[in-house]
C-alpha cells in the first residue's frame, strides 16, 4: 500500500513538471514572435469592431429607418455614400411638384379670370401673370389640365422613389449577412449521360460550416 501511495505521488509530481514545462514553452514562442506594427493593430481592431457591429445590426431596422427619414437606413447600413444618391433623386420629383404646382395655379386664374371675362366680368384679368396674358382661354384650359397632371405624377414619383429607398436598404440590410467567404463555393463538372448518349454539366455548392473555435490573436 505505501509503495502505491508513493508510486502516486511520483506521477503526479512527474505530469505536473510537464505541464509546467509545456506551459513555459508556449510562453517563450509567444514572447518570441515579432511585436505587431501600427498597422496591423489597426487592422485587428477593425475586425473587430466590424464583428461587434454585426453581432448588432439587424435588417429590419434598416427598413424601418428608411420608411421614416430617407437615407437613415442606408447610414444604418454603413452605406452611406447611398445617403446624397438617395436625397438627389428624391429632390427631382419635389421640384417638380413645386414647379407644375406654382404653373397650375397660374394657368387657373387666368382660366377662370377669362372665363369671366367672356361672361362680361373682366376685374380678374389684370391680375394674370404677364407670362400667360397672350394665351386664349383654350390654351390656358389645356396648359391647366397638363400642369395638373404632371403634378400628380411628381406626387408618384416621390412616393415611388421613396419606397425604393426603403427597398435598398432592405435587401442589401440582409446582404450584410450573406456568406461571401471561401466556406461557400460553386463548381461545374462535365458529364456524360450514357441513357440519352449525350453531354451535359452538373452545377454543385459546397457550403461549409463555419469553424467554430475562437479566433486567438498573441499580442
Amino acid at each position: 500500500m505505501f509503495k502505491k501511495v508513493v508510486l502516486f505521488f511520483v506521477v503526479v509530481f512527474c505530469l505536473g513538471a510537464v505541464a509546467q514545462a509545456q506551459s513555459t514553452v508556449d510562453s517563450a514562442s509567444v514572447n518570441s514572435l515579432p511585436p505587431l506594427t501600427e498597422k496591423e493593430l489597426a487592422k485587428i481592431k477593425k475586425k473587430e469592431k466590424d464583428s461587434t457591429w454585426m453581432a448588432t445590426h439587424i435588417p429590419q431596422r434598416a427598413t424601418r429607418r428608411s420608411a421614416m427619414i430617407p437615407g437613415w437606413g442606408q447610414a444604418y447600413n454603413r452605406e452611406y455614400w447611398k445617403i446624397p444618391l438617395v436625397y438627389g433623386v428624391l429632390a427631382i420629383p419635389a421640384i417638380t411638384y413645386f414647379y407644375n404646382t406654382s404653373f397650375y395655379n397660374k394657368t387657373k386664374f387666368a382660366y377662370e379670370a377669362r372665363f369671366k371675362e367672356q361672361n362680361g366680368d373682366s376685374s380678374d384679368v389684370a391680375a394674370i401673370d404677364p407670362e400667360l396674358t397672350g394665351l386664349s382661354i383654350g390654351s390656358l384650359q389645356n396648359y391647366r389640365n397638363s400642369f395638373r397632371r404632371d403634378r400628380d405624377y411628381s406626387i408618384l414619383w416621390f412616393i415611388l422613389a421613396w419606397g425604393l429607398q426603403v427597398v435598398d436598404a432592405t435587401v442589401f440590410g440582409h446582404l450584410r449577412h450573406f456568406d461571401v467567404s471561401n466556406n461557400l463555393s460553386m463548381q461545374i463538372h462535365p458529364q456524360f449521360n450514357p441513357h440519352s448518349k449525350t453531354p451535359a454539366l452538373t452545377l454543385s455548392f459546397n457550403i461549409k460550416e463555419k469553424s467554430k473555435k475562437p479566433l486567438l490573436i498573441a499580442r
